[in-house]
């Protein structure tokens, strides 16, 4: 009898472990078609952005810039202010039917979000509300890039696909970089990146078990990308000549330059984009009035510096070429930092990636270029420096250095740069976080009461609740009003901090609507418990 039942349980126990076996097959199977998803996604919304930039300036988003110069002043003024009325019309519906609440245009902050607090979701239908959104805005000539729009649409793709396959919270989270990191590999047709880009930024941990499936998904998207859009690096930057050793110290010293314009960048967003918030909410304004307002002055800048609209590459690729004198290099620093500003805190659709691209071509060009006429046998040529501080400036805003450098890599498909680029990173990224502090997106998610730079352990005592932890007890025993409890929604940081201040053991538990009865206790030794193996649990996922 005893044989028997061992003989069960080692039957048992194998079983599982085959299903086990067959469990990472299916996560794999749902990377790849999760790649191939996300990249026709992100294909269409590529596609609605040429459609409306066609109809506001007569040229694609990849040729803006030509088309916005060959417009008069009012039609190129028209454009983003039709576009701003065209997004707050979509803002609204979009608020009255819960799809985007508040009214606000999503990106990666709240992929990163999802991640951290959402259990890996991100809901198809705020997916497709802010690719809208985002179409309409980088098409109508807004200062911004489609990385973000894109991103939050491959990972809507991918939850959406997962939804009733019965994944637990590591594998949905799994899935979720896969989406994004498909979104970044067609977008930028760049597959390696899009690994980096979401095992750095949106998983933030570089996990054995996860590099395969997103490896997976990211290879499936630049497939799918390569058979419609073609296998070419975005840029194709003229030969810049020799680089000597003297250029790494030159790129450091670019790196100063790119972080400080960088973080210019940053402060003045954050700052523009809390100034209109209260002066919105001292004077009872709609947010509605944001879109069409920022597109007036958008439409300025715009009129007499076509190169800020859209997403820029046609800018980019004409400063790395030399078309552009420093004088109008360092105006146009000035102006695209201007209308990015303006286009994100105006509730535009779109991301902070591609603009920082922009700025740093045309920070490195304006660089390059004064090299050039102090020592003109000394140094590479402008297009060196211009690649150079695109990688600087794009990855100091973006908060992600390392899947940067090797976006900038794949666009241009230039090698050479490889130690100068690496020093100018990193110069530019140490500037901005000790300026700044944080990274847009974590700045983006700390208005929102999340503040993810503390790493795991911070994140946990935020997002677990005291309802998720307490011992339930039947509801209706009554509380006096002096004293002490705690409440079902409150974060568990707070509860553990509560009860240190007042020395007890555990609290009874209320909830929010009737505080004068009980519906829980939780004790200190319960609240730390939950804290431990939320960590182990954590500690696990990013280390197998």
């Amino acid at each position: 009898m005893t044989r028997n039942v061992a003989r069960i349980l080692i039957f048992l126990r194998n079983l599982q472990q085959q299903l086990a076996h067959l469990d990472v097959f299916r996560v794999w199977f749902f990377a790849v078609l999760i790649g191939v998803a996300a990249a026709y996604g992100v294909i269409i919304f590529r596609l609605a952005i040429d459609a409306v930039s066609t109809f506001a300036f007569g040229e694609t988003e990849e040729m803006v810039v030509s088309g916005a110069a060959s417009l008069s002043f009012a039609r190129t003024l028209a454009a983003p202010v039709i576009g701003g009325l065209s997004v707050s019309l979509l803002l609204y519906l979009a608020d009255r039917y819960k799809w985007l609440p508040g009214g606000r245009g999503q990106g990666i902050a709240d992929v990163i979000e999802a991640r951290a607090v959402g259990g890996g979701r991100v809901s198809m239908r705020a997916g497709l509300a802010a690719a809208a959104v985002s179409a309409i805005s980088l098409g109508s000539g807004a200062s911004a890039g489609r990385e973000g729009p894109a991103v939050h649409l491959g990972a809507a793709i991918a939850s959406f696909l997962d939804r009733h396959m019965g994944f637990d919270g590591k594998q949905r989270r799994t899935l979720l970089g896969c989406g994004a990191a498909a979104a970044v590999s067609a977008s930028f047709n760049a597959p390696v990146a899009g690994v980096l880009f979401a095992l750095e930024v949106i998983l933030g941990n570089y996990a054995l078990s996860v590099f395969g499936p997103i490896a997976a998904a990211s290879v499936a998207a630049a497939i799918v990308a390569r058979i419609h859009l073609g296998d070419f690096p975005a840029f194709a930057p003229p030969d810049y000549g020799t680089a000597a050793t003297i250029d790494v110290a030159f790129a450091a010293l670019l790196g100063v330059v790119c972080g400080l314009v960088a973080a210019g960048f940053l402060l003045s967003t954050k700052r523009l984009t809390m100034k209109l918030r209260d002066f919105a909410q001292l004077h009872g304004l709609s947010y509605l009035l944001l879109p069409p307002l920022g597109g007036v002055v958008i439409g300025l800048i715009g009129a007499v510096f076509p190169e800020v609209f859209g997403v820029g590459y046609q800018a980019v690729t004409k400063a790395v070429n030399g078309d552009y004198t420093i004088y109008l290099l360092v105006l146009l620093v000035v102006a695209k930092c201007a209308a990015t500003a303006v286009t994100l805190s105006c509730r535009f659709g779109g991301g902070v990636f591609s603009p920082g691209l922009v700025i740093g071509a045309f920070a490195g060009a304006a660089f390059g270029a004064a090299l050039g006429q102090f020592l003109p046998d000394a140094t590479a040529s402008p297009v060196y420096y211009a690649m150079i501080g695109m990688g600087a400036a794009g990855g100091a805003i973006l908060g992600a250095p390392i899947s940067t450098t090797l976006i900038v890599f794949e666009m241009t498909g230039e090698y050479g740069i490889t130690i100068s680029l690496m020093v100018a990173v990193a110069i530019a990224t140490l500037i901005v976080q000790s300026v700044c502090g944080r990274s847009f997106f974590h700045w983006q998610l700390s208005r929102r009461g999340y503040d993810l730079s503390e790493g795991p352990q911070g994140v946990i005592l935020k997002t677990i609740r005291v309802g998720d932890v307490m011992e339930k007890m039947p509801p209706g025993a009554p509380l006096s009003e002096d004293a002490s409890r705690l409440e079902t929604k409150q974060s568990l940081g707070a509860a553990l901090a509560q009860l240190n201040e007042a020395e007890e053991h555990g609290l009874p538990v209320v909830d929010l609507h009737q505080r004068d009865h009980i519906v829980g206790y939780l004790s200190r030794v319960k609240a730390l418990a939950a804290y431990n193996k939320a960590l182990i649990d954590d500690h696990i996922e990013h280390h197998t």
